[in-house]
């Protein structure tokens, strides 16, 4: 892709544009979703419901590590898109370098501190004494493996941002597919069990991680990586770029203070209730791994737009803007309905493919399902405004708006709610704080689009 006026993302039409960058992203984001249900799946089937609680309990450590994944990989193409909008190379080329060095800084700094205290965090994040033993197996392993994780995952970003949708889609399929292969093989073959599913994803994101600074150092389109930025960081490009990856961000970091404290609230709770503190945790689990994989193909979508909202941002061309932020929604809205529907009419059958369990176990999964999955036909329009915010470089509206639903709706409502209902009121925290969170987003969304629509009006009248 070259950054002249004959630019794709300035030039062909929006629907191909958009379907050419997201669908290599949703097939990359999915890939990885599945790849975290197959473990689940053969993890229930090996070792138990035990197992599934013990994944469940691991899952923040995977939410921090998409914090930093969504900082320095949303951050860094946002600015990136701008800059080639701006036509401005040097600029462009100085984002993408200190972007790596910032992922590499932080990937390290989080796998040592993880390494370090992995046991103290695991009770943190509600570990009990019956799942600790799976859950450290697991977590030991995997954590050597994050550094590859977090690079790939945000350079996909990049590539995406590059003009190469495919080949940032063959990087996670590689990882992912290398996972299924293995899982099996390592769990059931060798008799591995927790340890073995751990394995097969470390060796699968270390393959997607070669093929990443394979595309870094040798295929970057847009211009040749240098290395002089580990011995000069610039500081105000890290504070750019942390600006406008940070709602995506926090968003995921209010995620993993919402599992973590949900962890402990259904352990609490799930012990004073006819459930007990495992099922519930292995139930939430899979239900959260399962709502992932629609809403990774929402994010995809999401991503697959940010470039050409970024680089029209960037060229000014307001009404490719429009466009592109009409037909995202729309496409966001049909998969977010088809969710909602399969959620509300098939709940059981879904758990069911992660194995057996008692009466209590399926009574809860369904309970679950239902109401606090129940806004799932809404919830796209936060998760397509966040990456919008970021992508036109508005990223302290984007921060607010990710910490409305998390901060200050979803974690005090899960906190509050089971004091006065026991269990159960975990399951209305997430509907309630969707509405109120939809209601803050819609208001900053139609503002910003009102904004864009009359300076494209202004630009017509200018024209003419």
């Amino acid at each position: 892709m070259n950054s002249d006026n004959n630019n794709i993302l300035g030039k062909n039409r929006i629907s191909l544009l958009l379907l050419k960058f997201s669908i290599p992203a949703i097939i990359a984001l999915v890939t990885t979703a599945v790849y975290n249900i197959v473990d689940q799946i053969f993890i229930g089937h090996s070792v138990g419901f035990l197992g599934n609680a013990a994944t469940n309990i691991t899952f923040p450590i995977i939410s921090i590590c998409t914090s930093i994944i969504l900082l320095t990989g949303i951050g860094t193409s946002a600015c990136f898109s701008i800059a080639l909008g701006e036509k401005n190379i040097e600029k462009a080329k100085q984002i993408i370098e200190n972007g790596l060095i910032l992922n590499i800084f932080l990937s390290l700094a989080f796998t040592i501190v993880l390494l370090l205290n992995v046991e103290k965090i695991l009770l943190i994040f509600g570990a009990t004494k019956e799942i600790m033993p799976y859950a450290l197996t697991y977590t030991k392993i995997t954590a050597l493996g994050i550094p590859f994780f977090i690079l790939f995952s945000a350079a996909t970003f990049w590539i995406r941002a590059d003009g190469s949708p495919k080949f940032a889609m063959i990087i996670t399929l590689v990882g992912g597919i290398t996972n299924i292969i293995l899982d099996p093989l390592f769990i059931f073959k060798f008799n591995m069990g927790m340890a073995g599913a751990a394995w097969a994803t470390i060796i699968g994101q270390f393959l997607s991680c070669l093929l990443a600074v394979f595309y870094l150092v040798k295929k970057f389109q847009s211009f040749k990586l240098n290395f002089y930025p580990f011995i000069f960081p610039r500081l105000k490009i890290f504070k750019h770029i942390c600006l406008l990856g940070m709602s995506q961000s926090i968003n995921q970091l209010g995620l993993m203070l919402v599992q973590i404290s949900m962890n402990n609230v259904l352990t609490y709770y799930g012990a004073r209730s006819i459930y007990g503190a495992e099922i519930p945790l292995a139930c939430v689990g899979i239900i959260l791994k399962i709502n992932i994989l629609f809403l990774y193909i929402i994010i995809g979508i999401s991503q697959g737009a940010q470039p050409i909202l970024g680089y029209n941002i960037g060229s000014k061309q307001y009404d490719r803007v429009i466009k592109t932020i009409k037909l995202a929604l729309k496409y966001d809205s049909f998969v977010s309905i088809t969710a909602f529907i399969l959620f509300q009419t098939f709940p059981k059958e879904i758990i069911s493919i992660f194995g057996k369990g008692s009466s209590e176990y399926f009574m809860f999964a369904e309970k679950f399902f239902r109401i606090f999955m129940f806004f799932t036909f809404a919830n796209f329009i936060q998760i397509f405004s966040g990456n919008f915010f970021s992508a036109i470089g508005r990223g302290k509206i984007g921060l607010f708006i990710a910490i409305t639903r998390q901060f200050l709706f979803l974690l005090p409502l899960i906190i509050l709610l089971p004091m006065l209902f026991g269990i159960e009121g975990v399951f209305f925290s997430a509907p309630i704080s969707d509405l109120l969170a939809l209601t803050v987003t819609i208001f900053f969304l139609r503002k910003e689009y009102r904004i864009i629509k009359t300076l494209e009006i202004e630009q017509k009248k200018g024209l003419n």
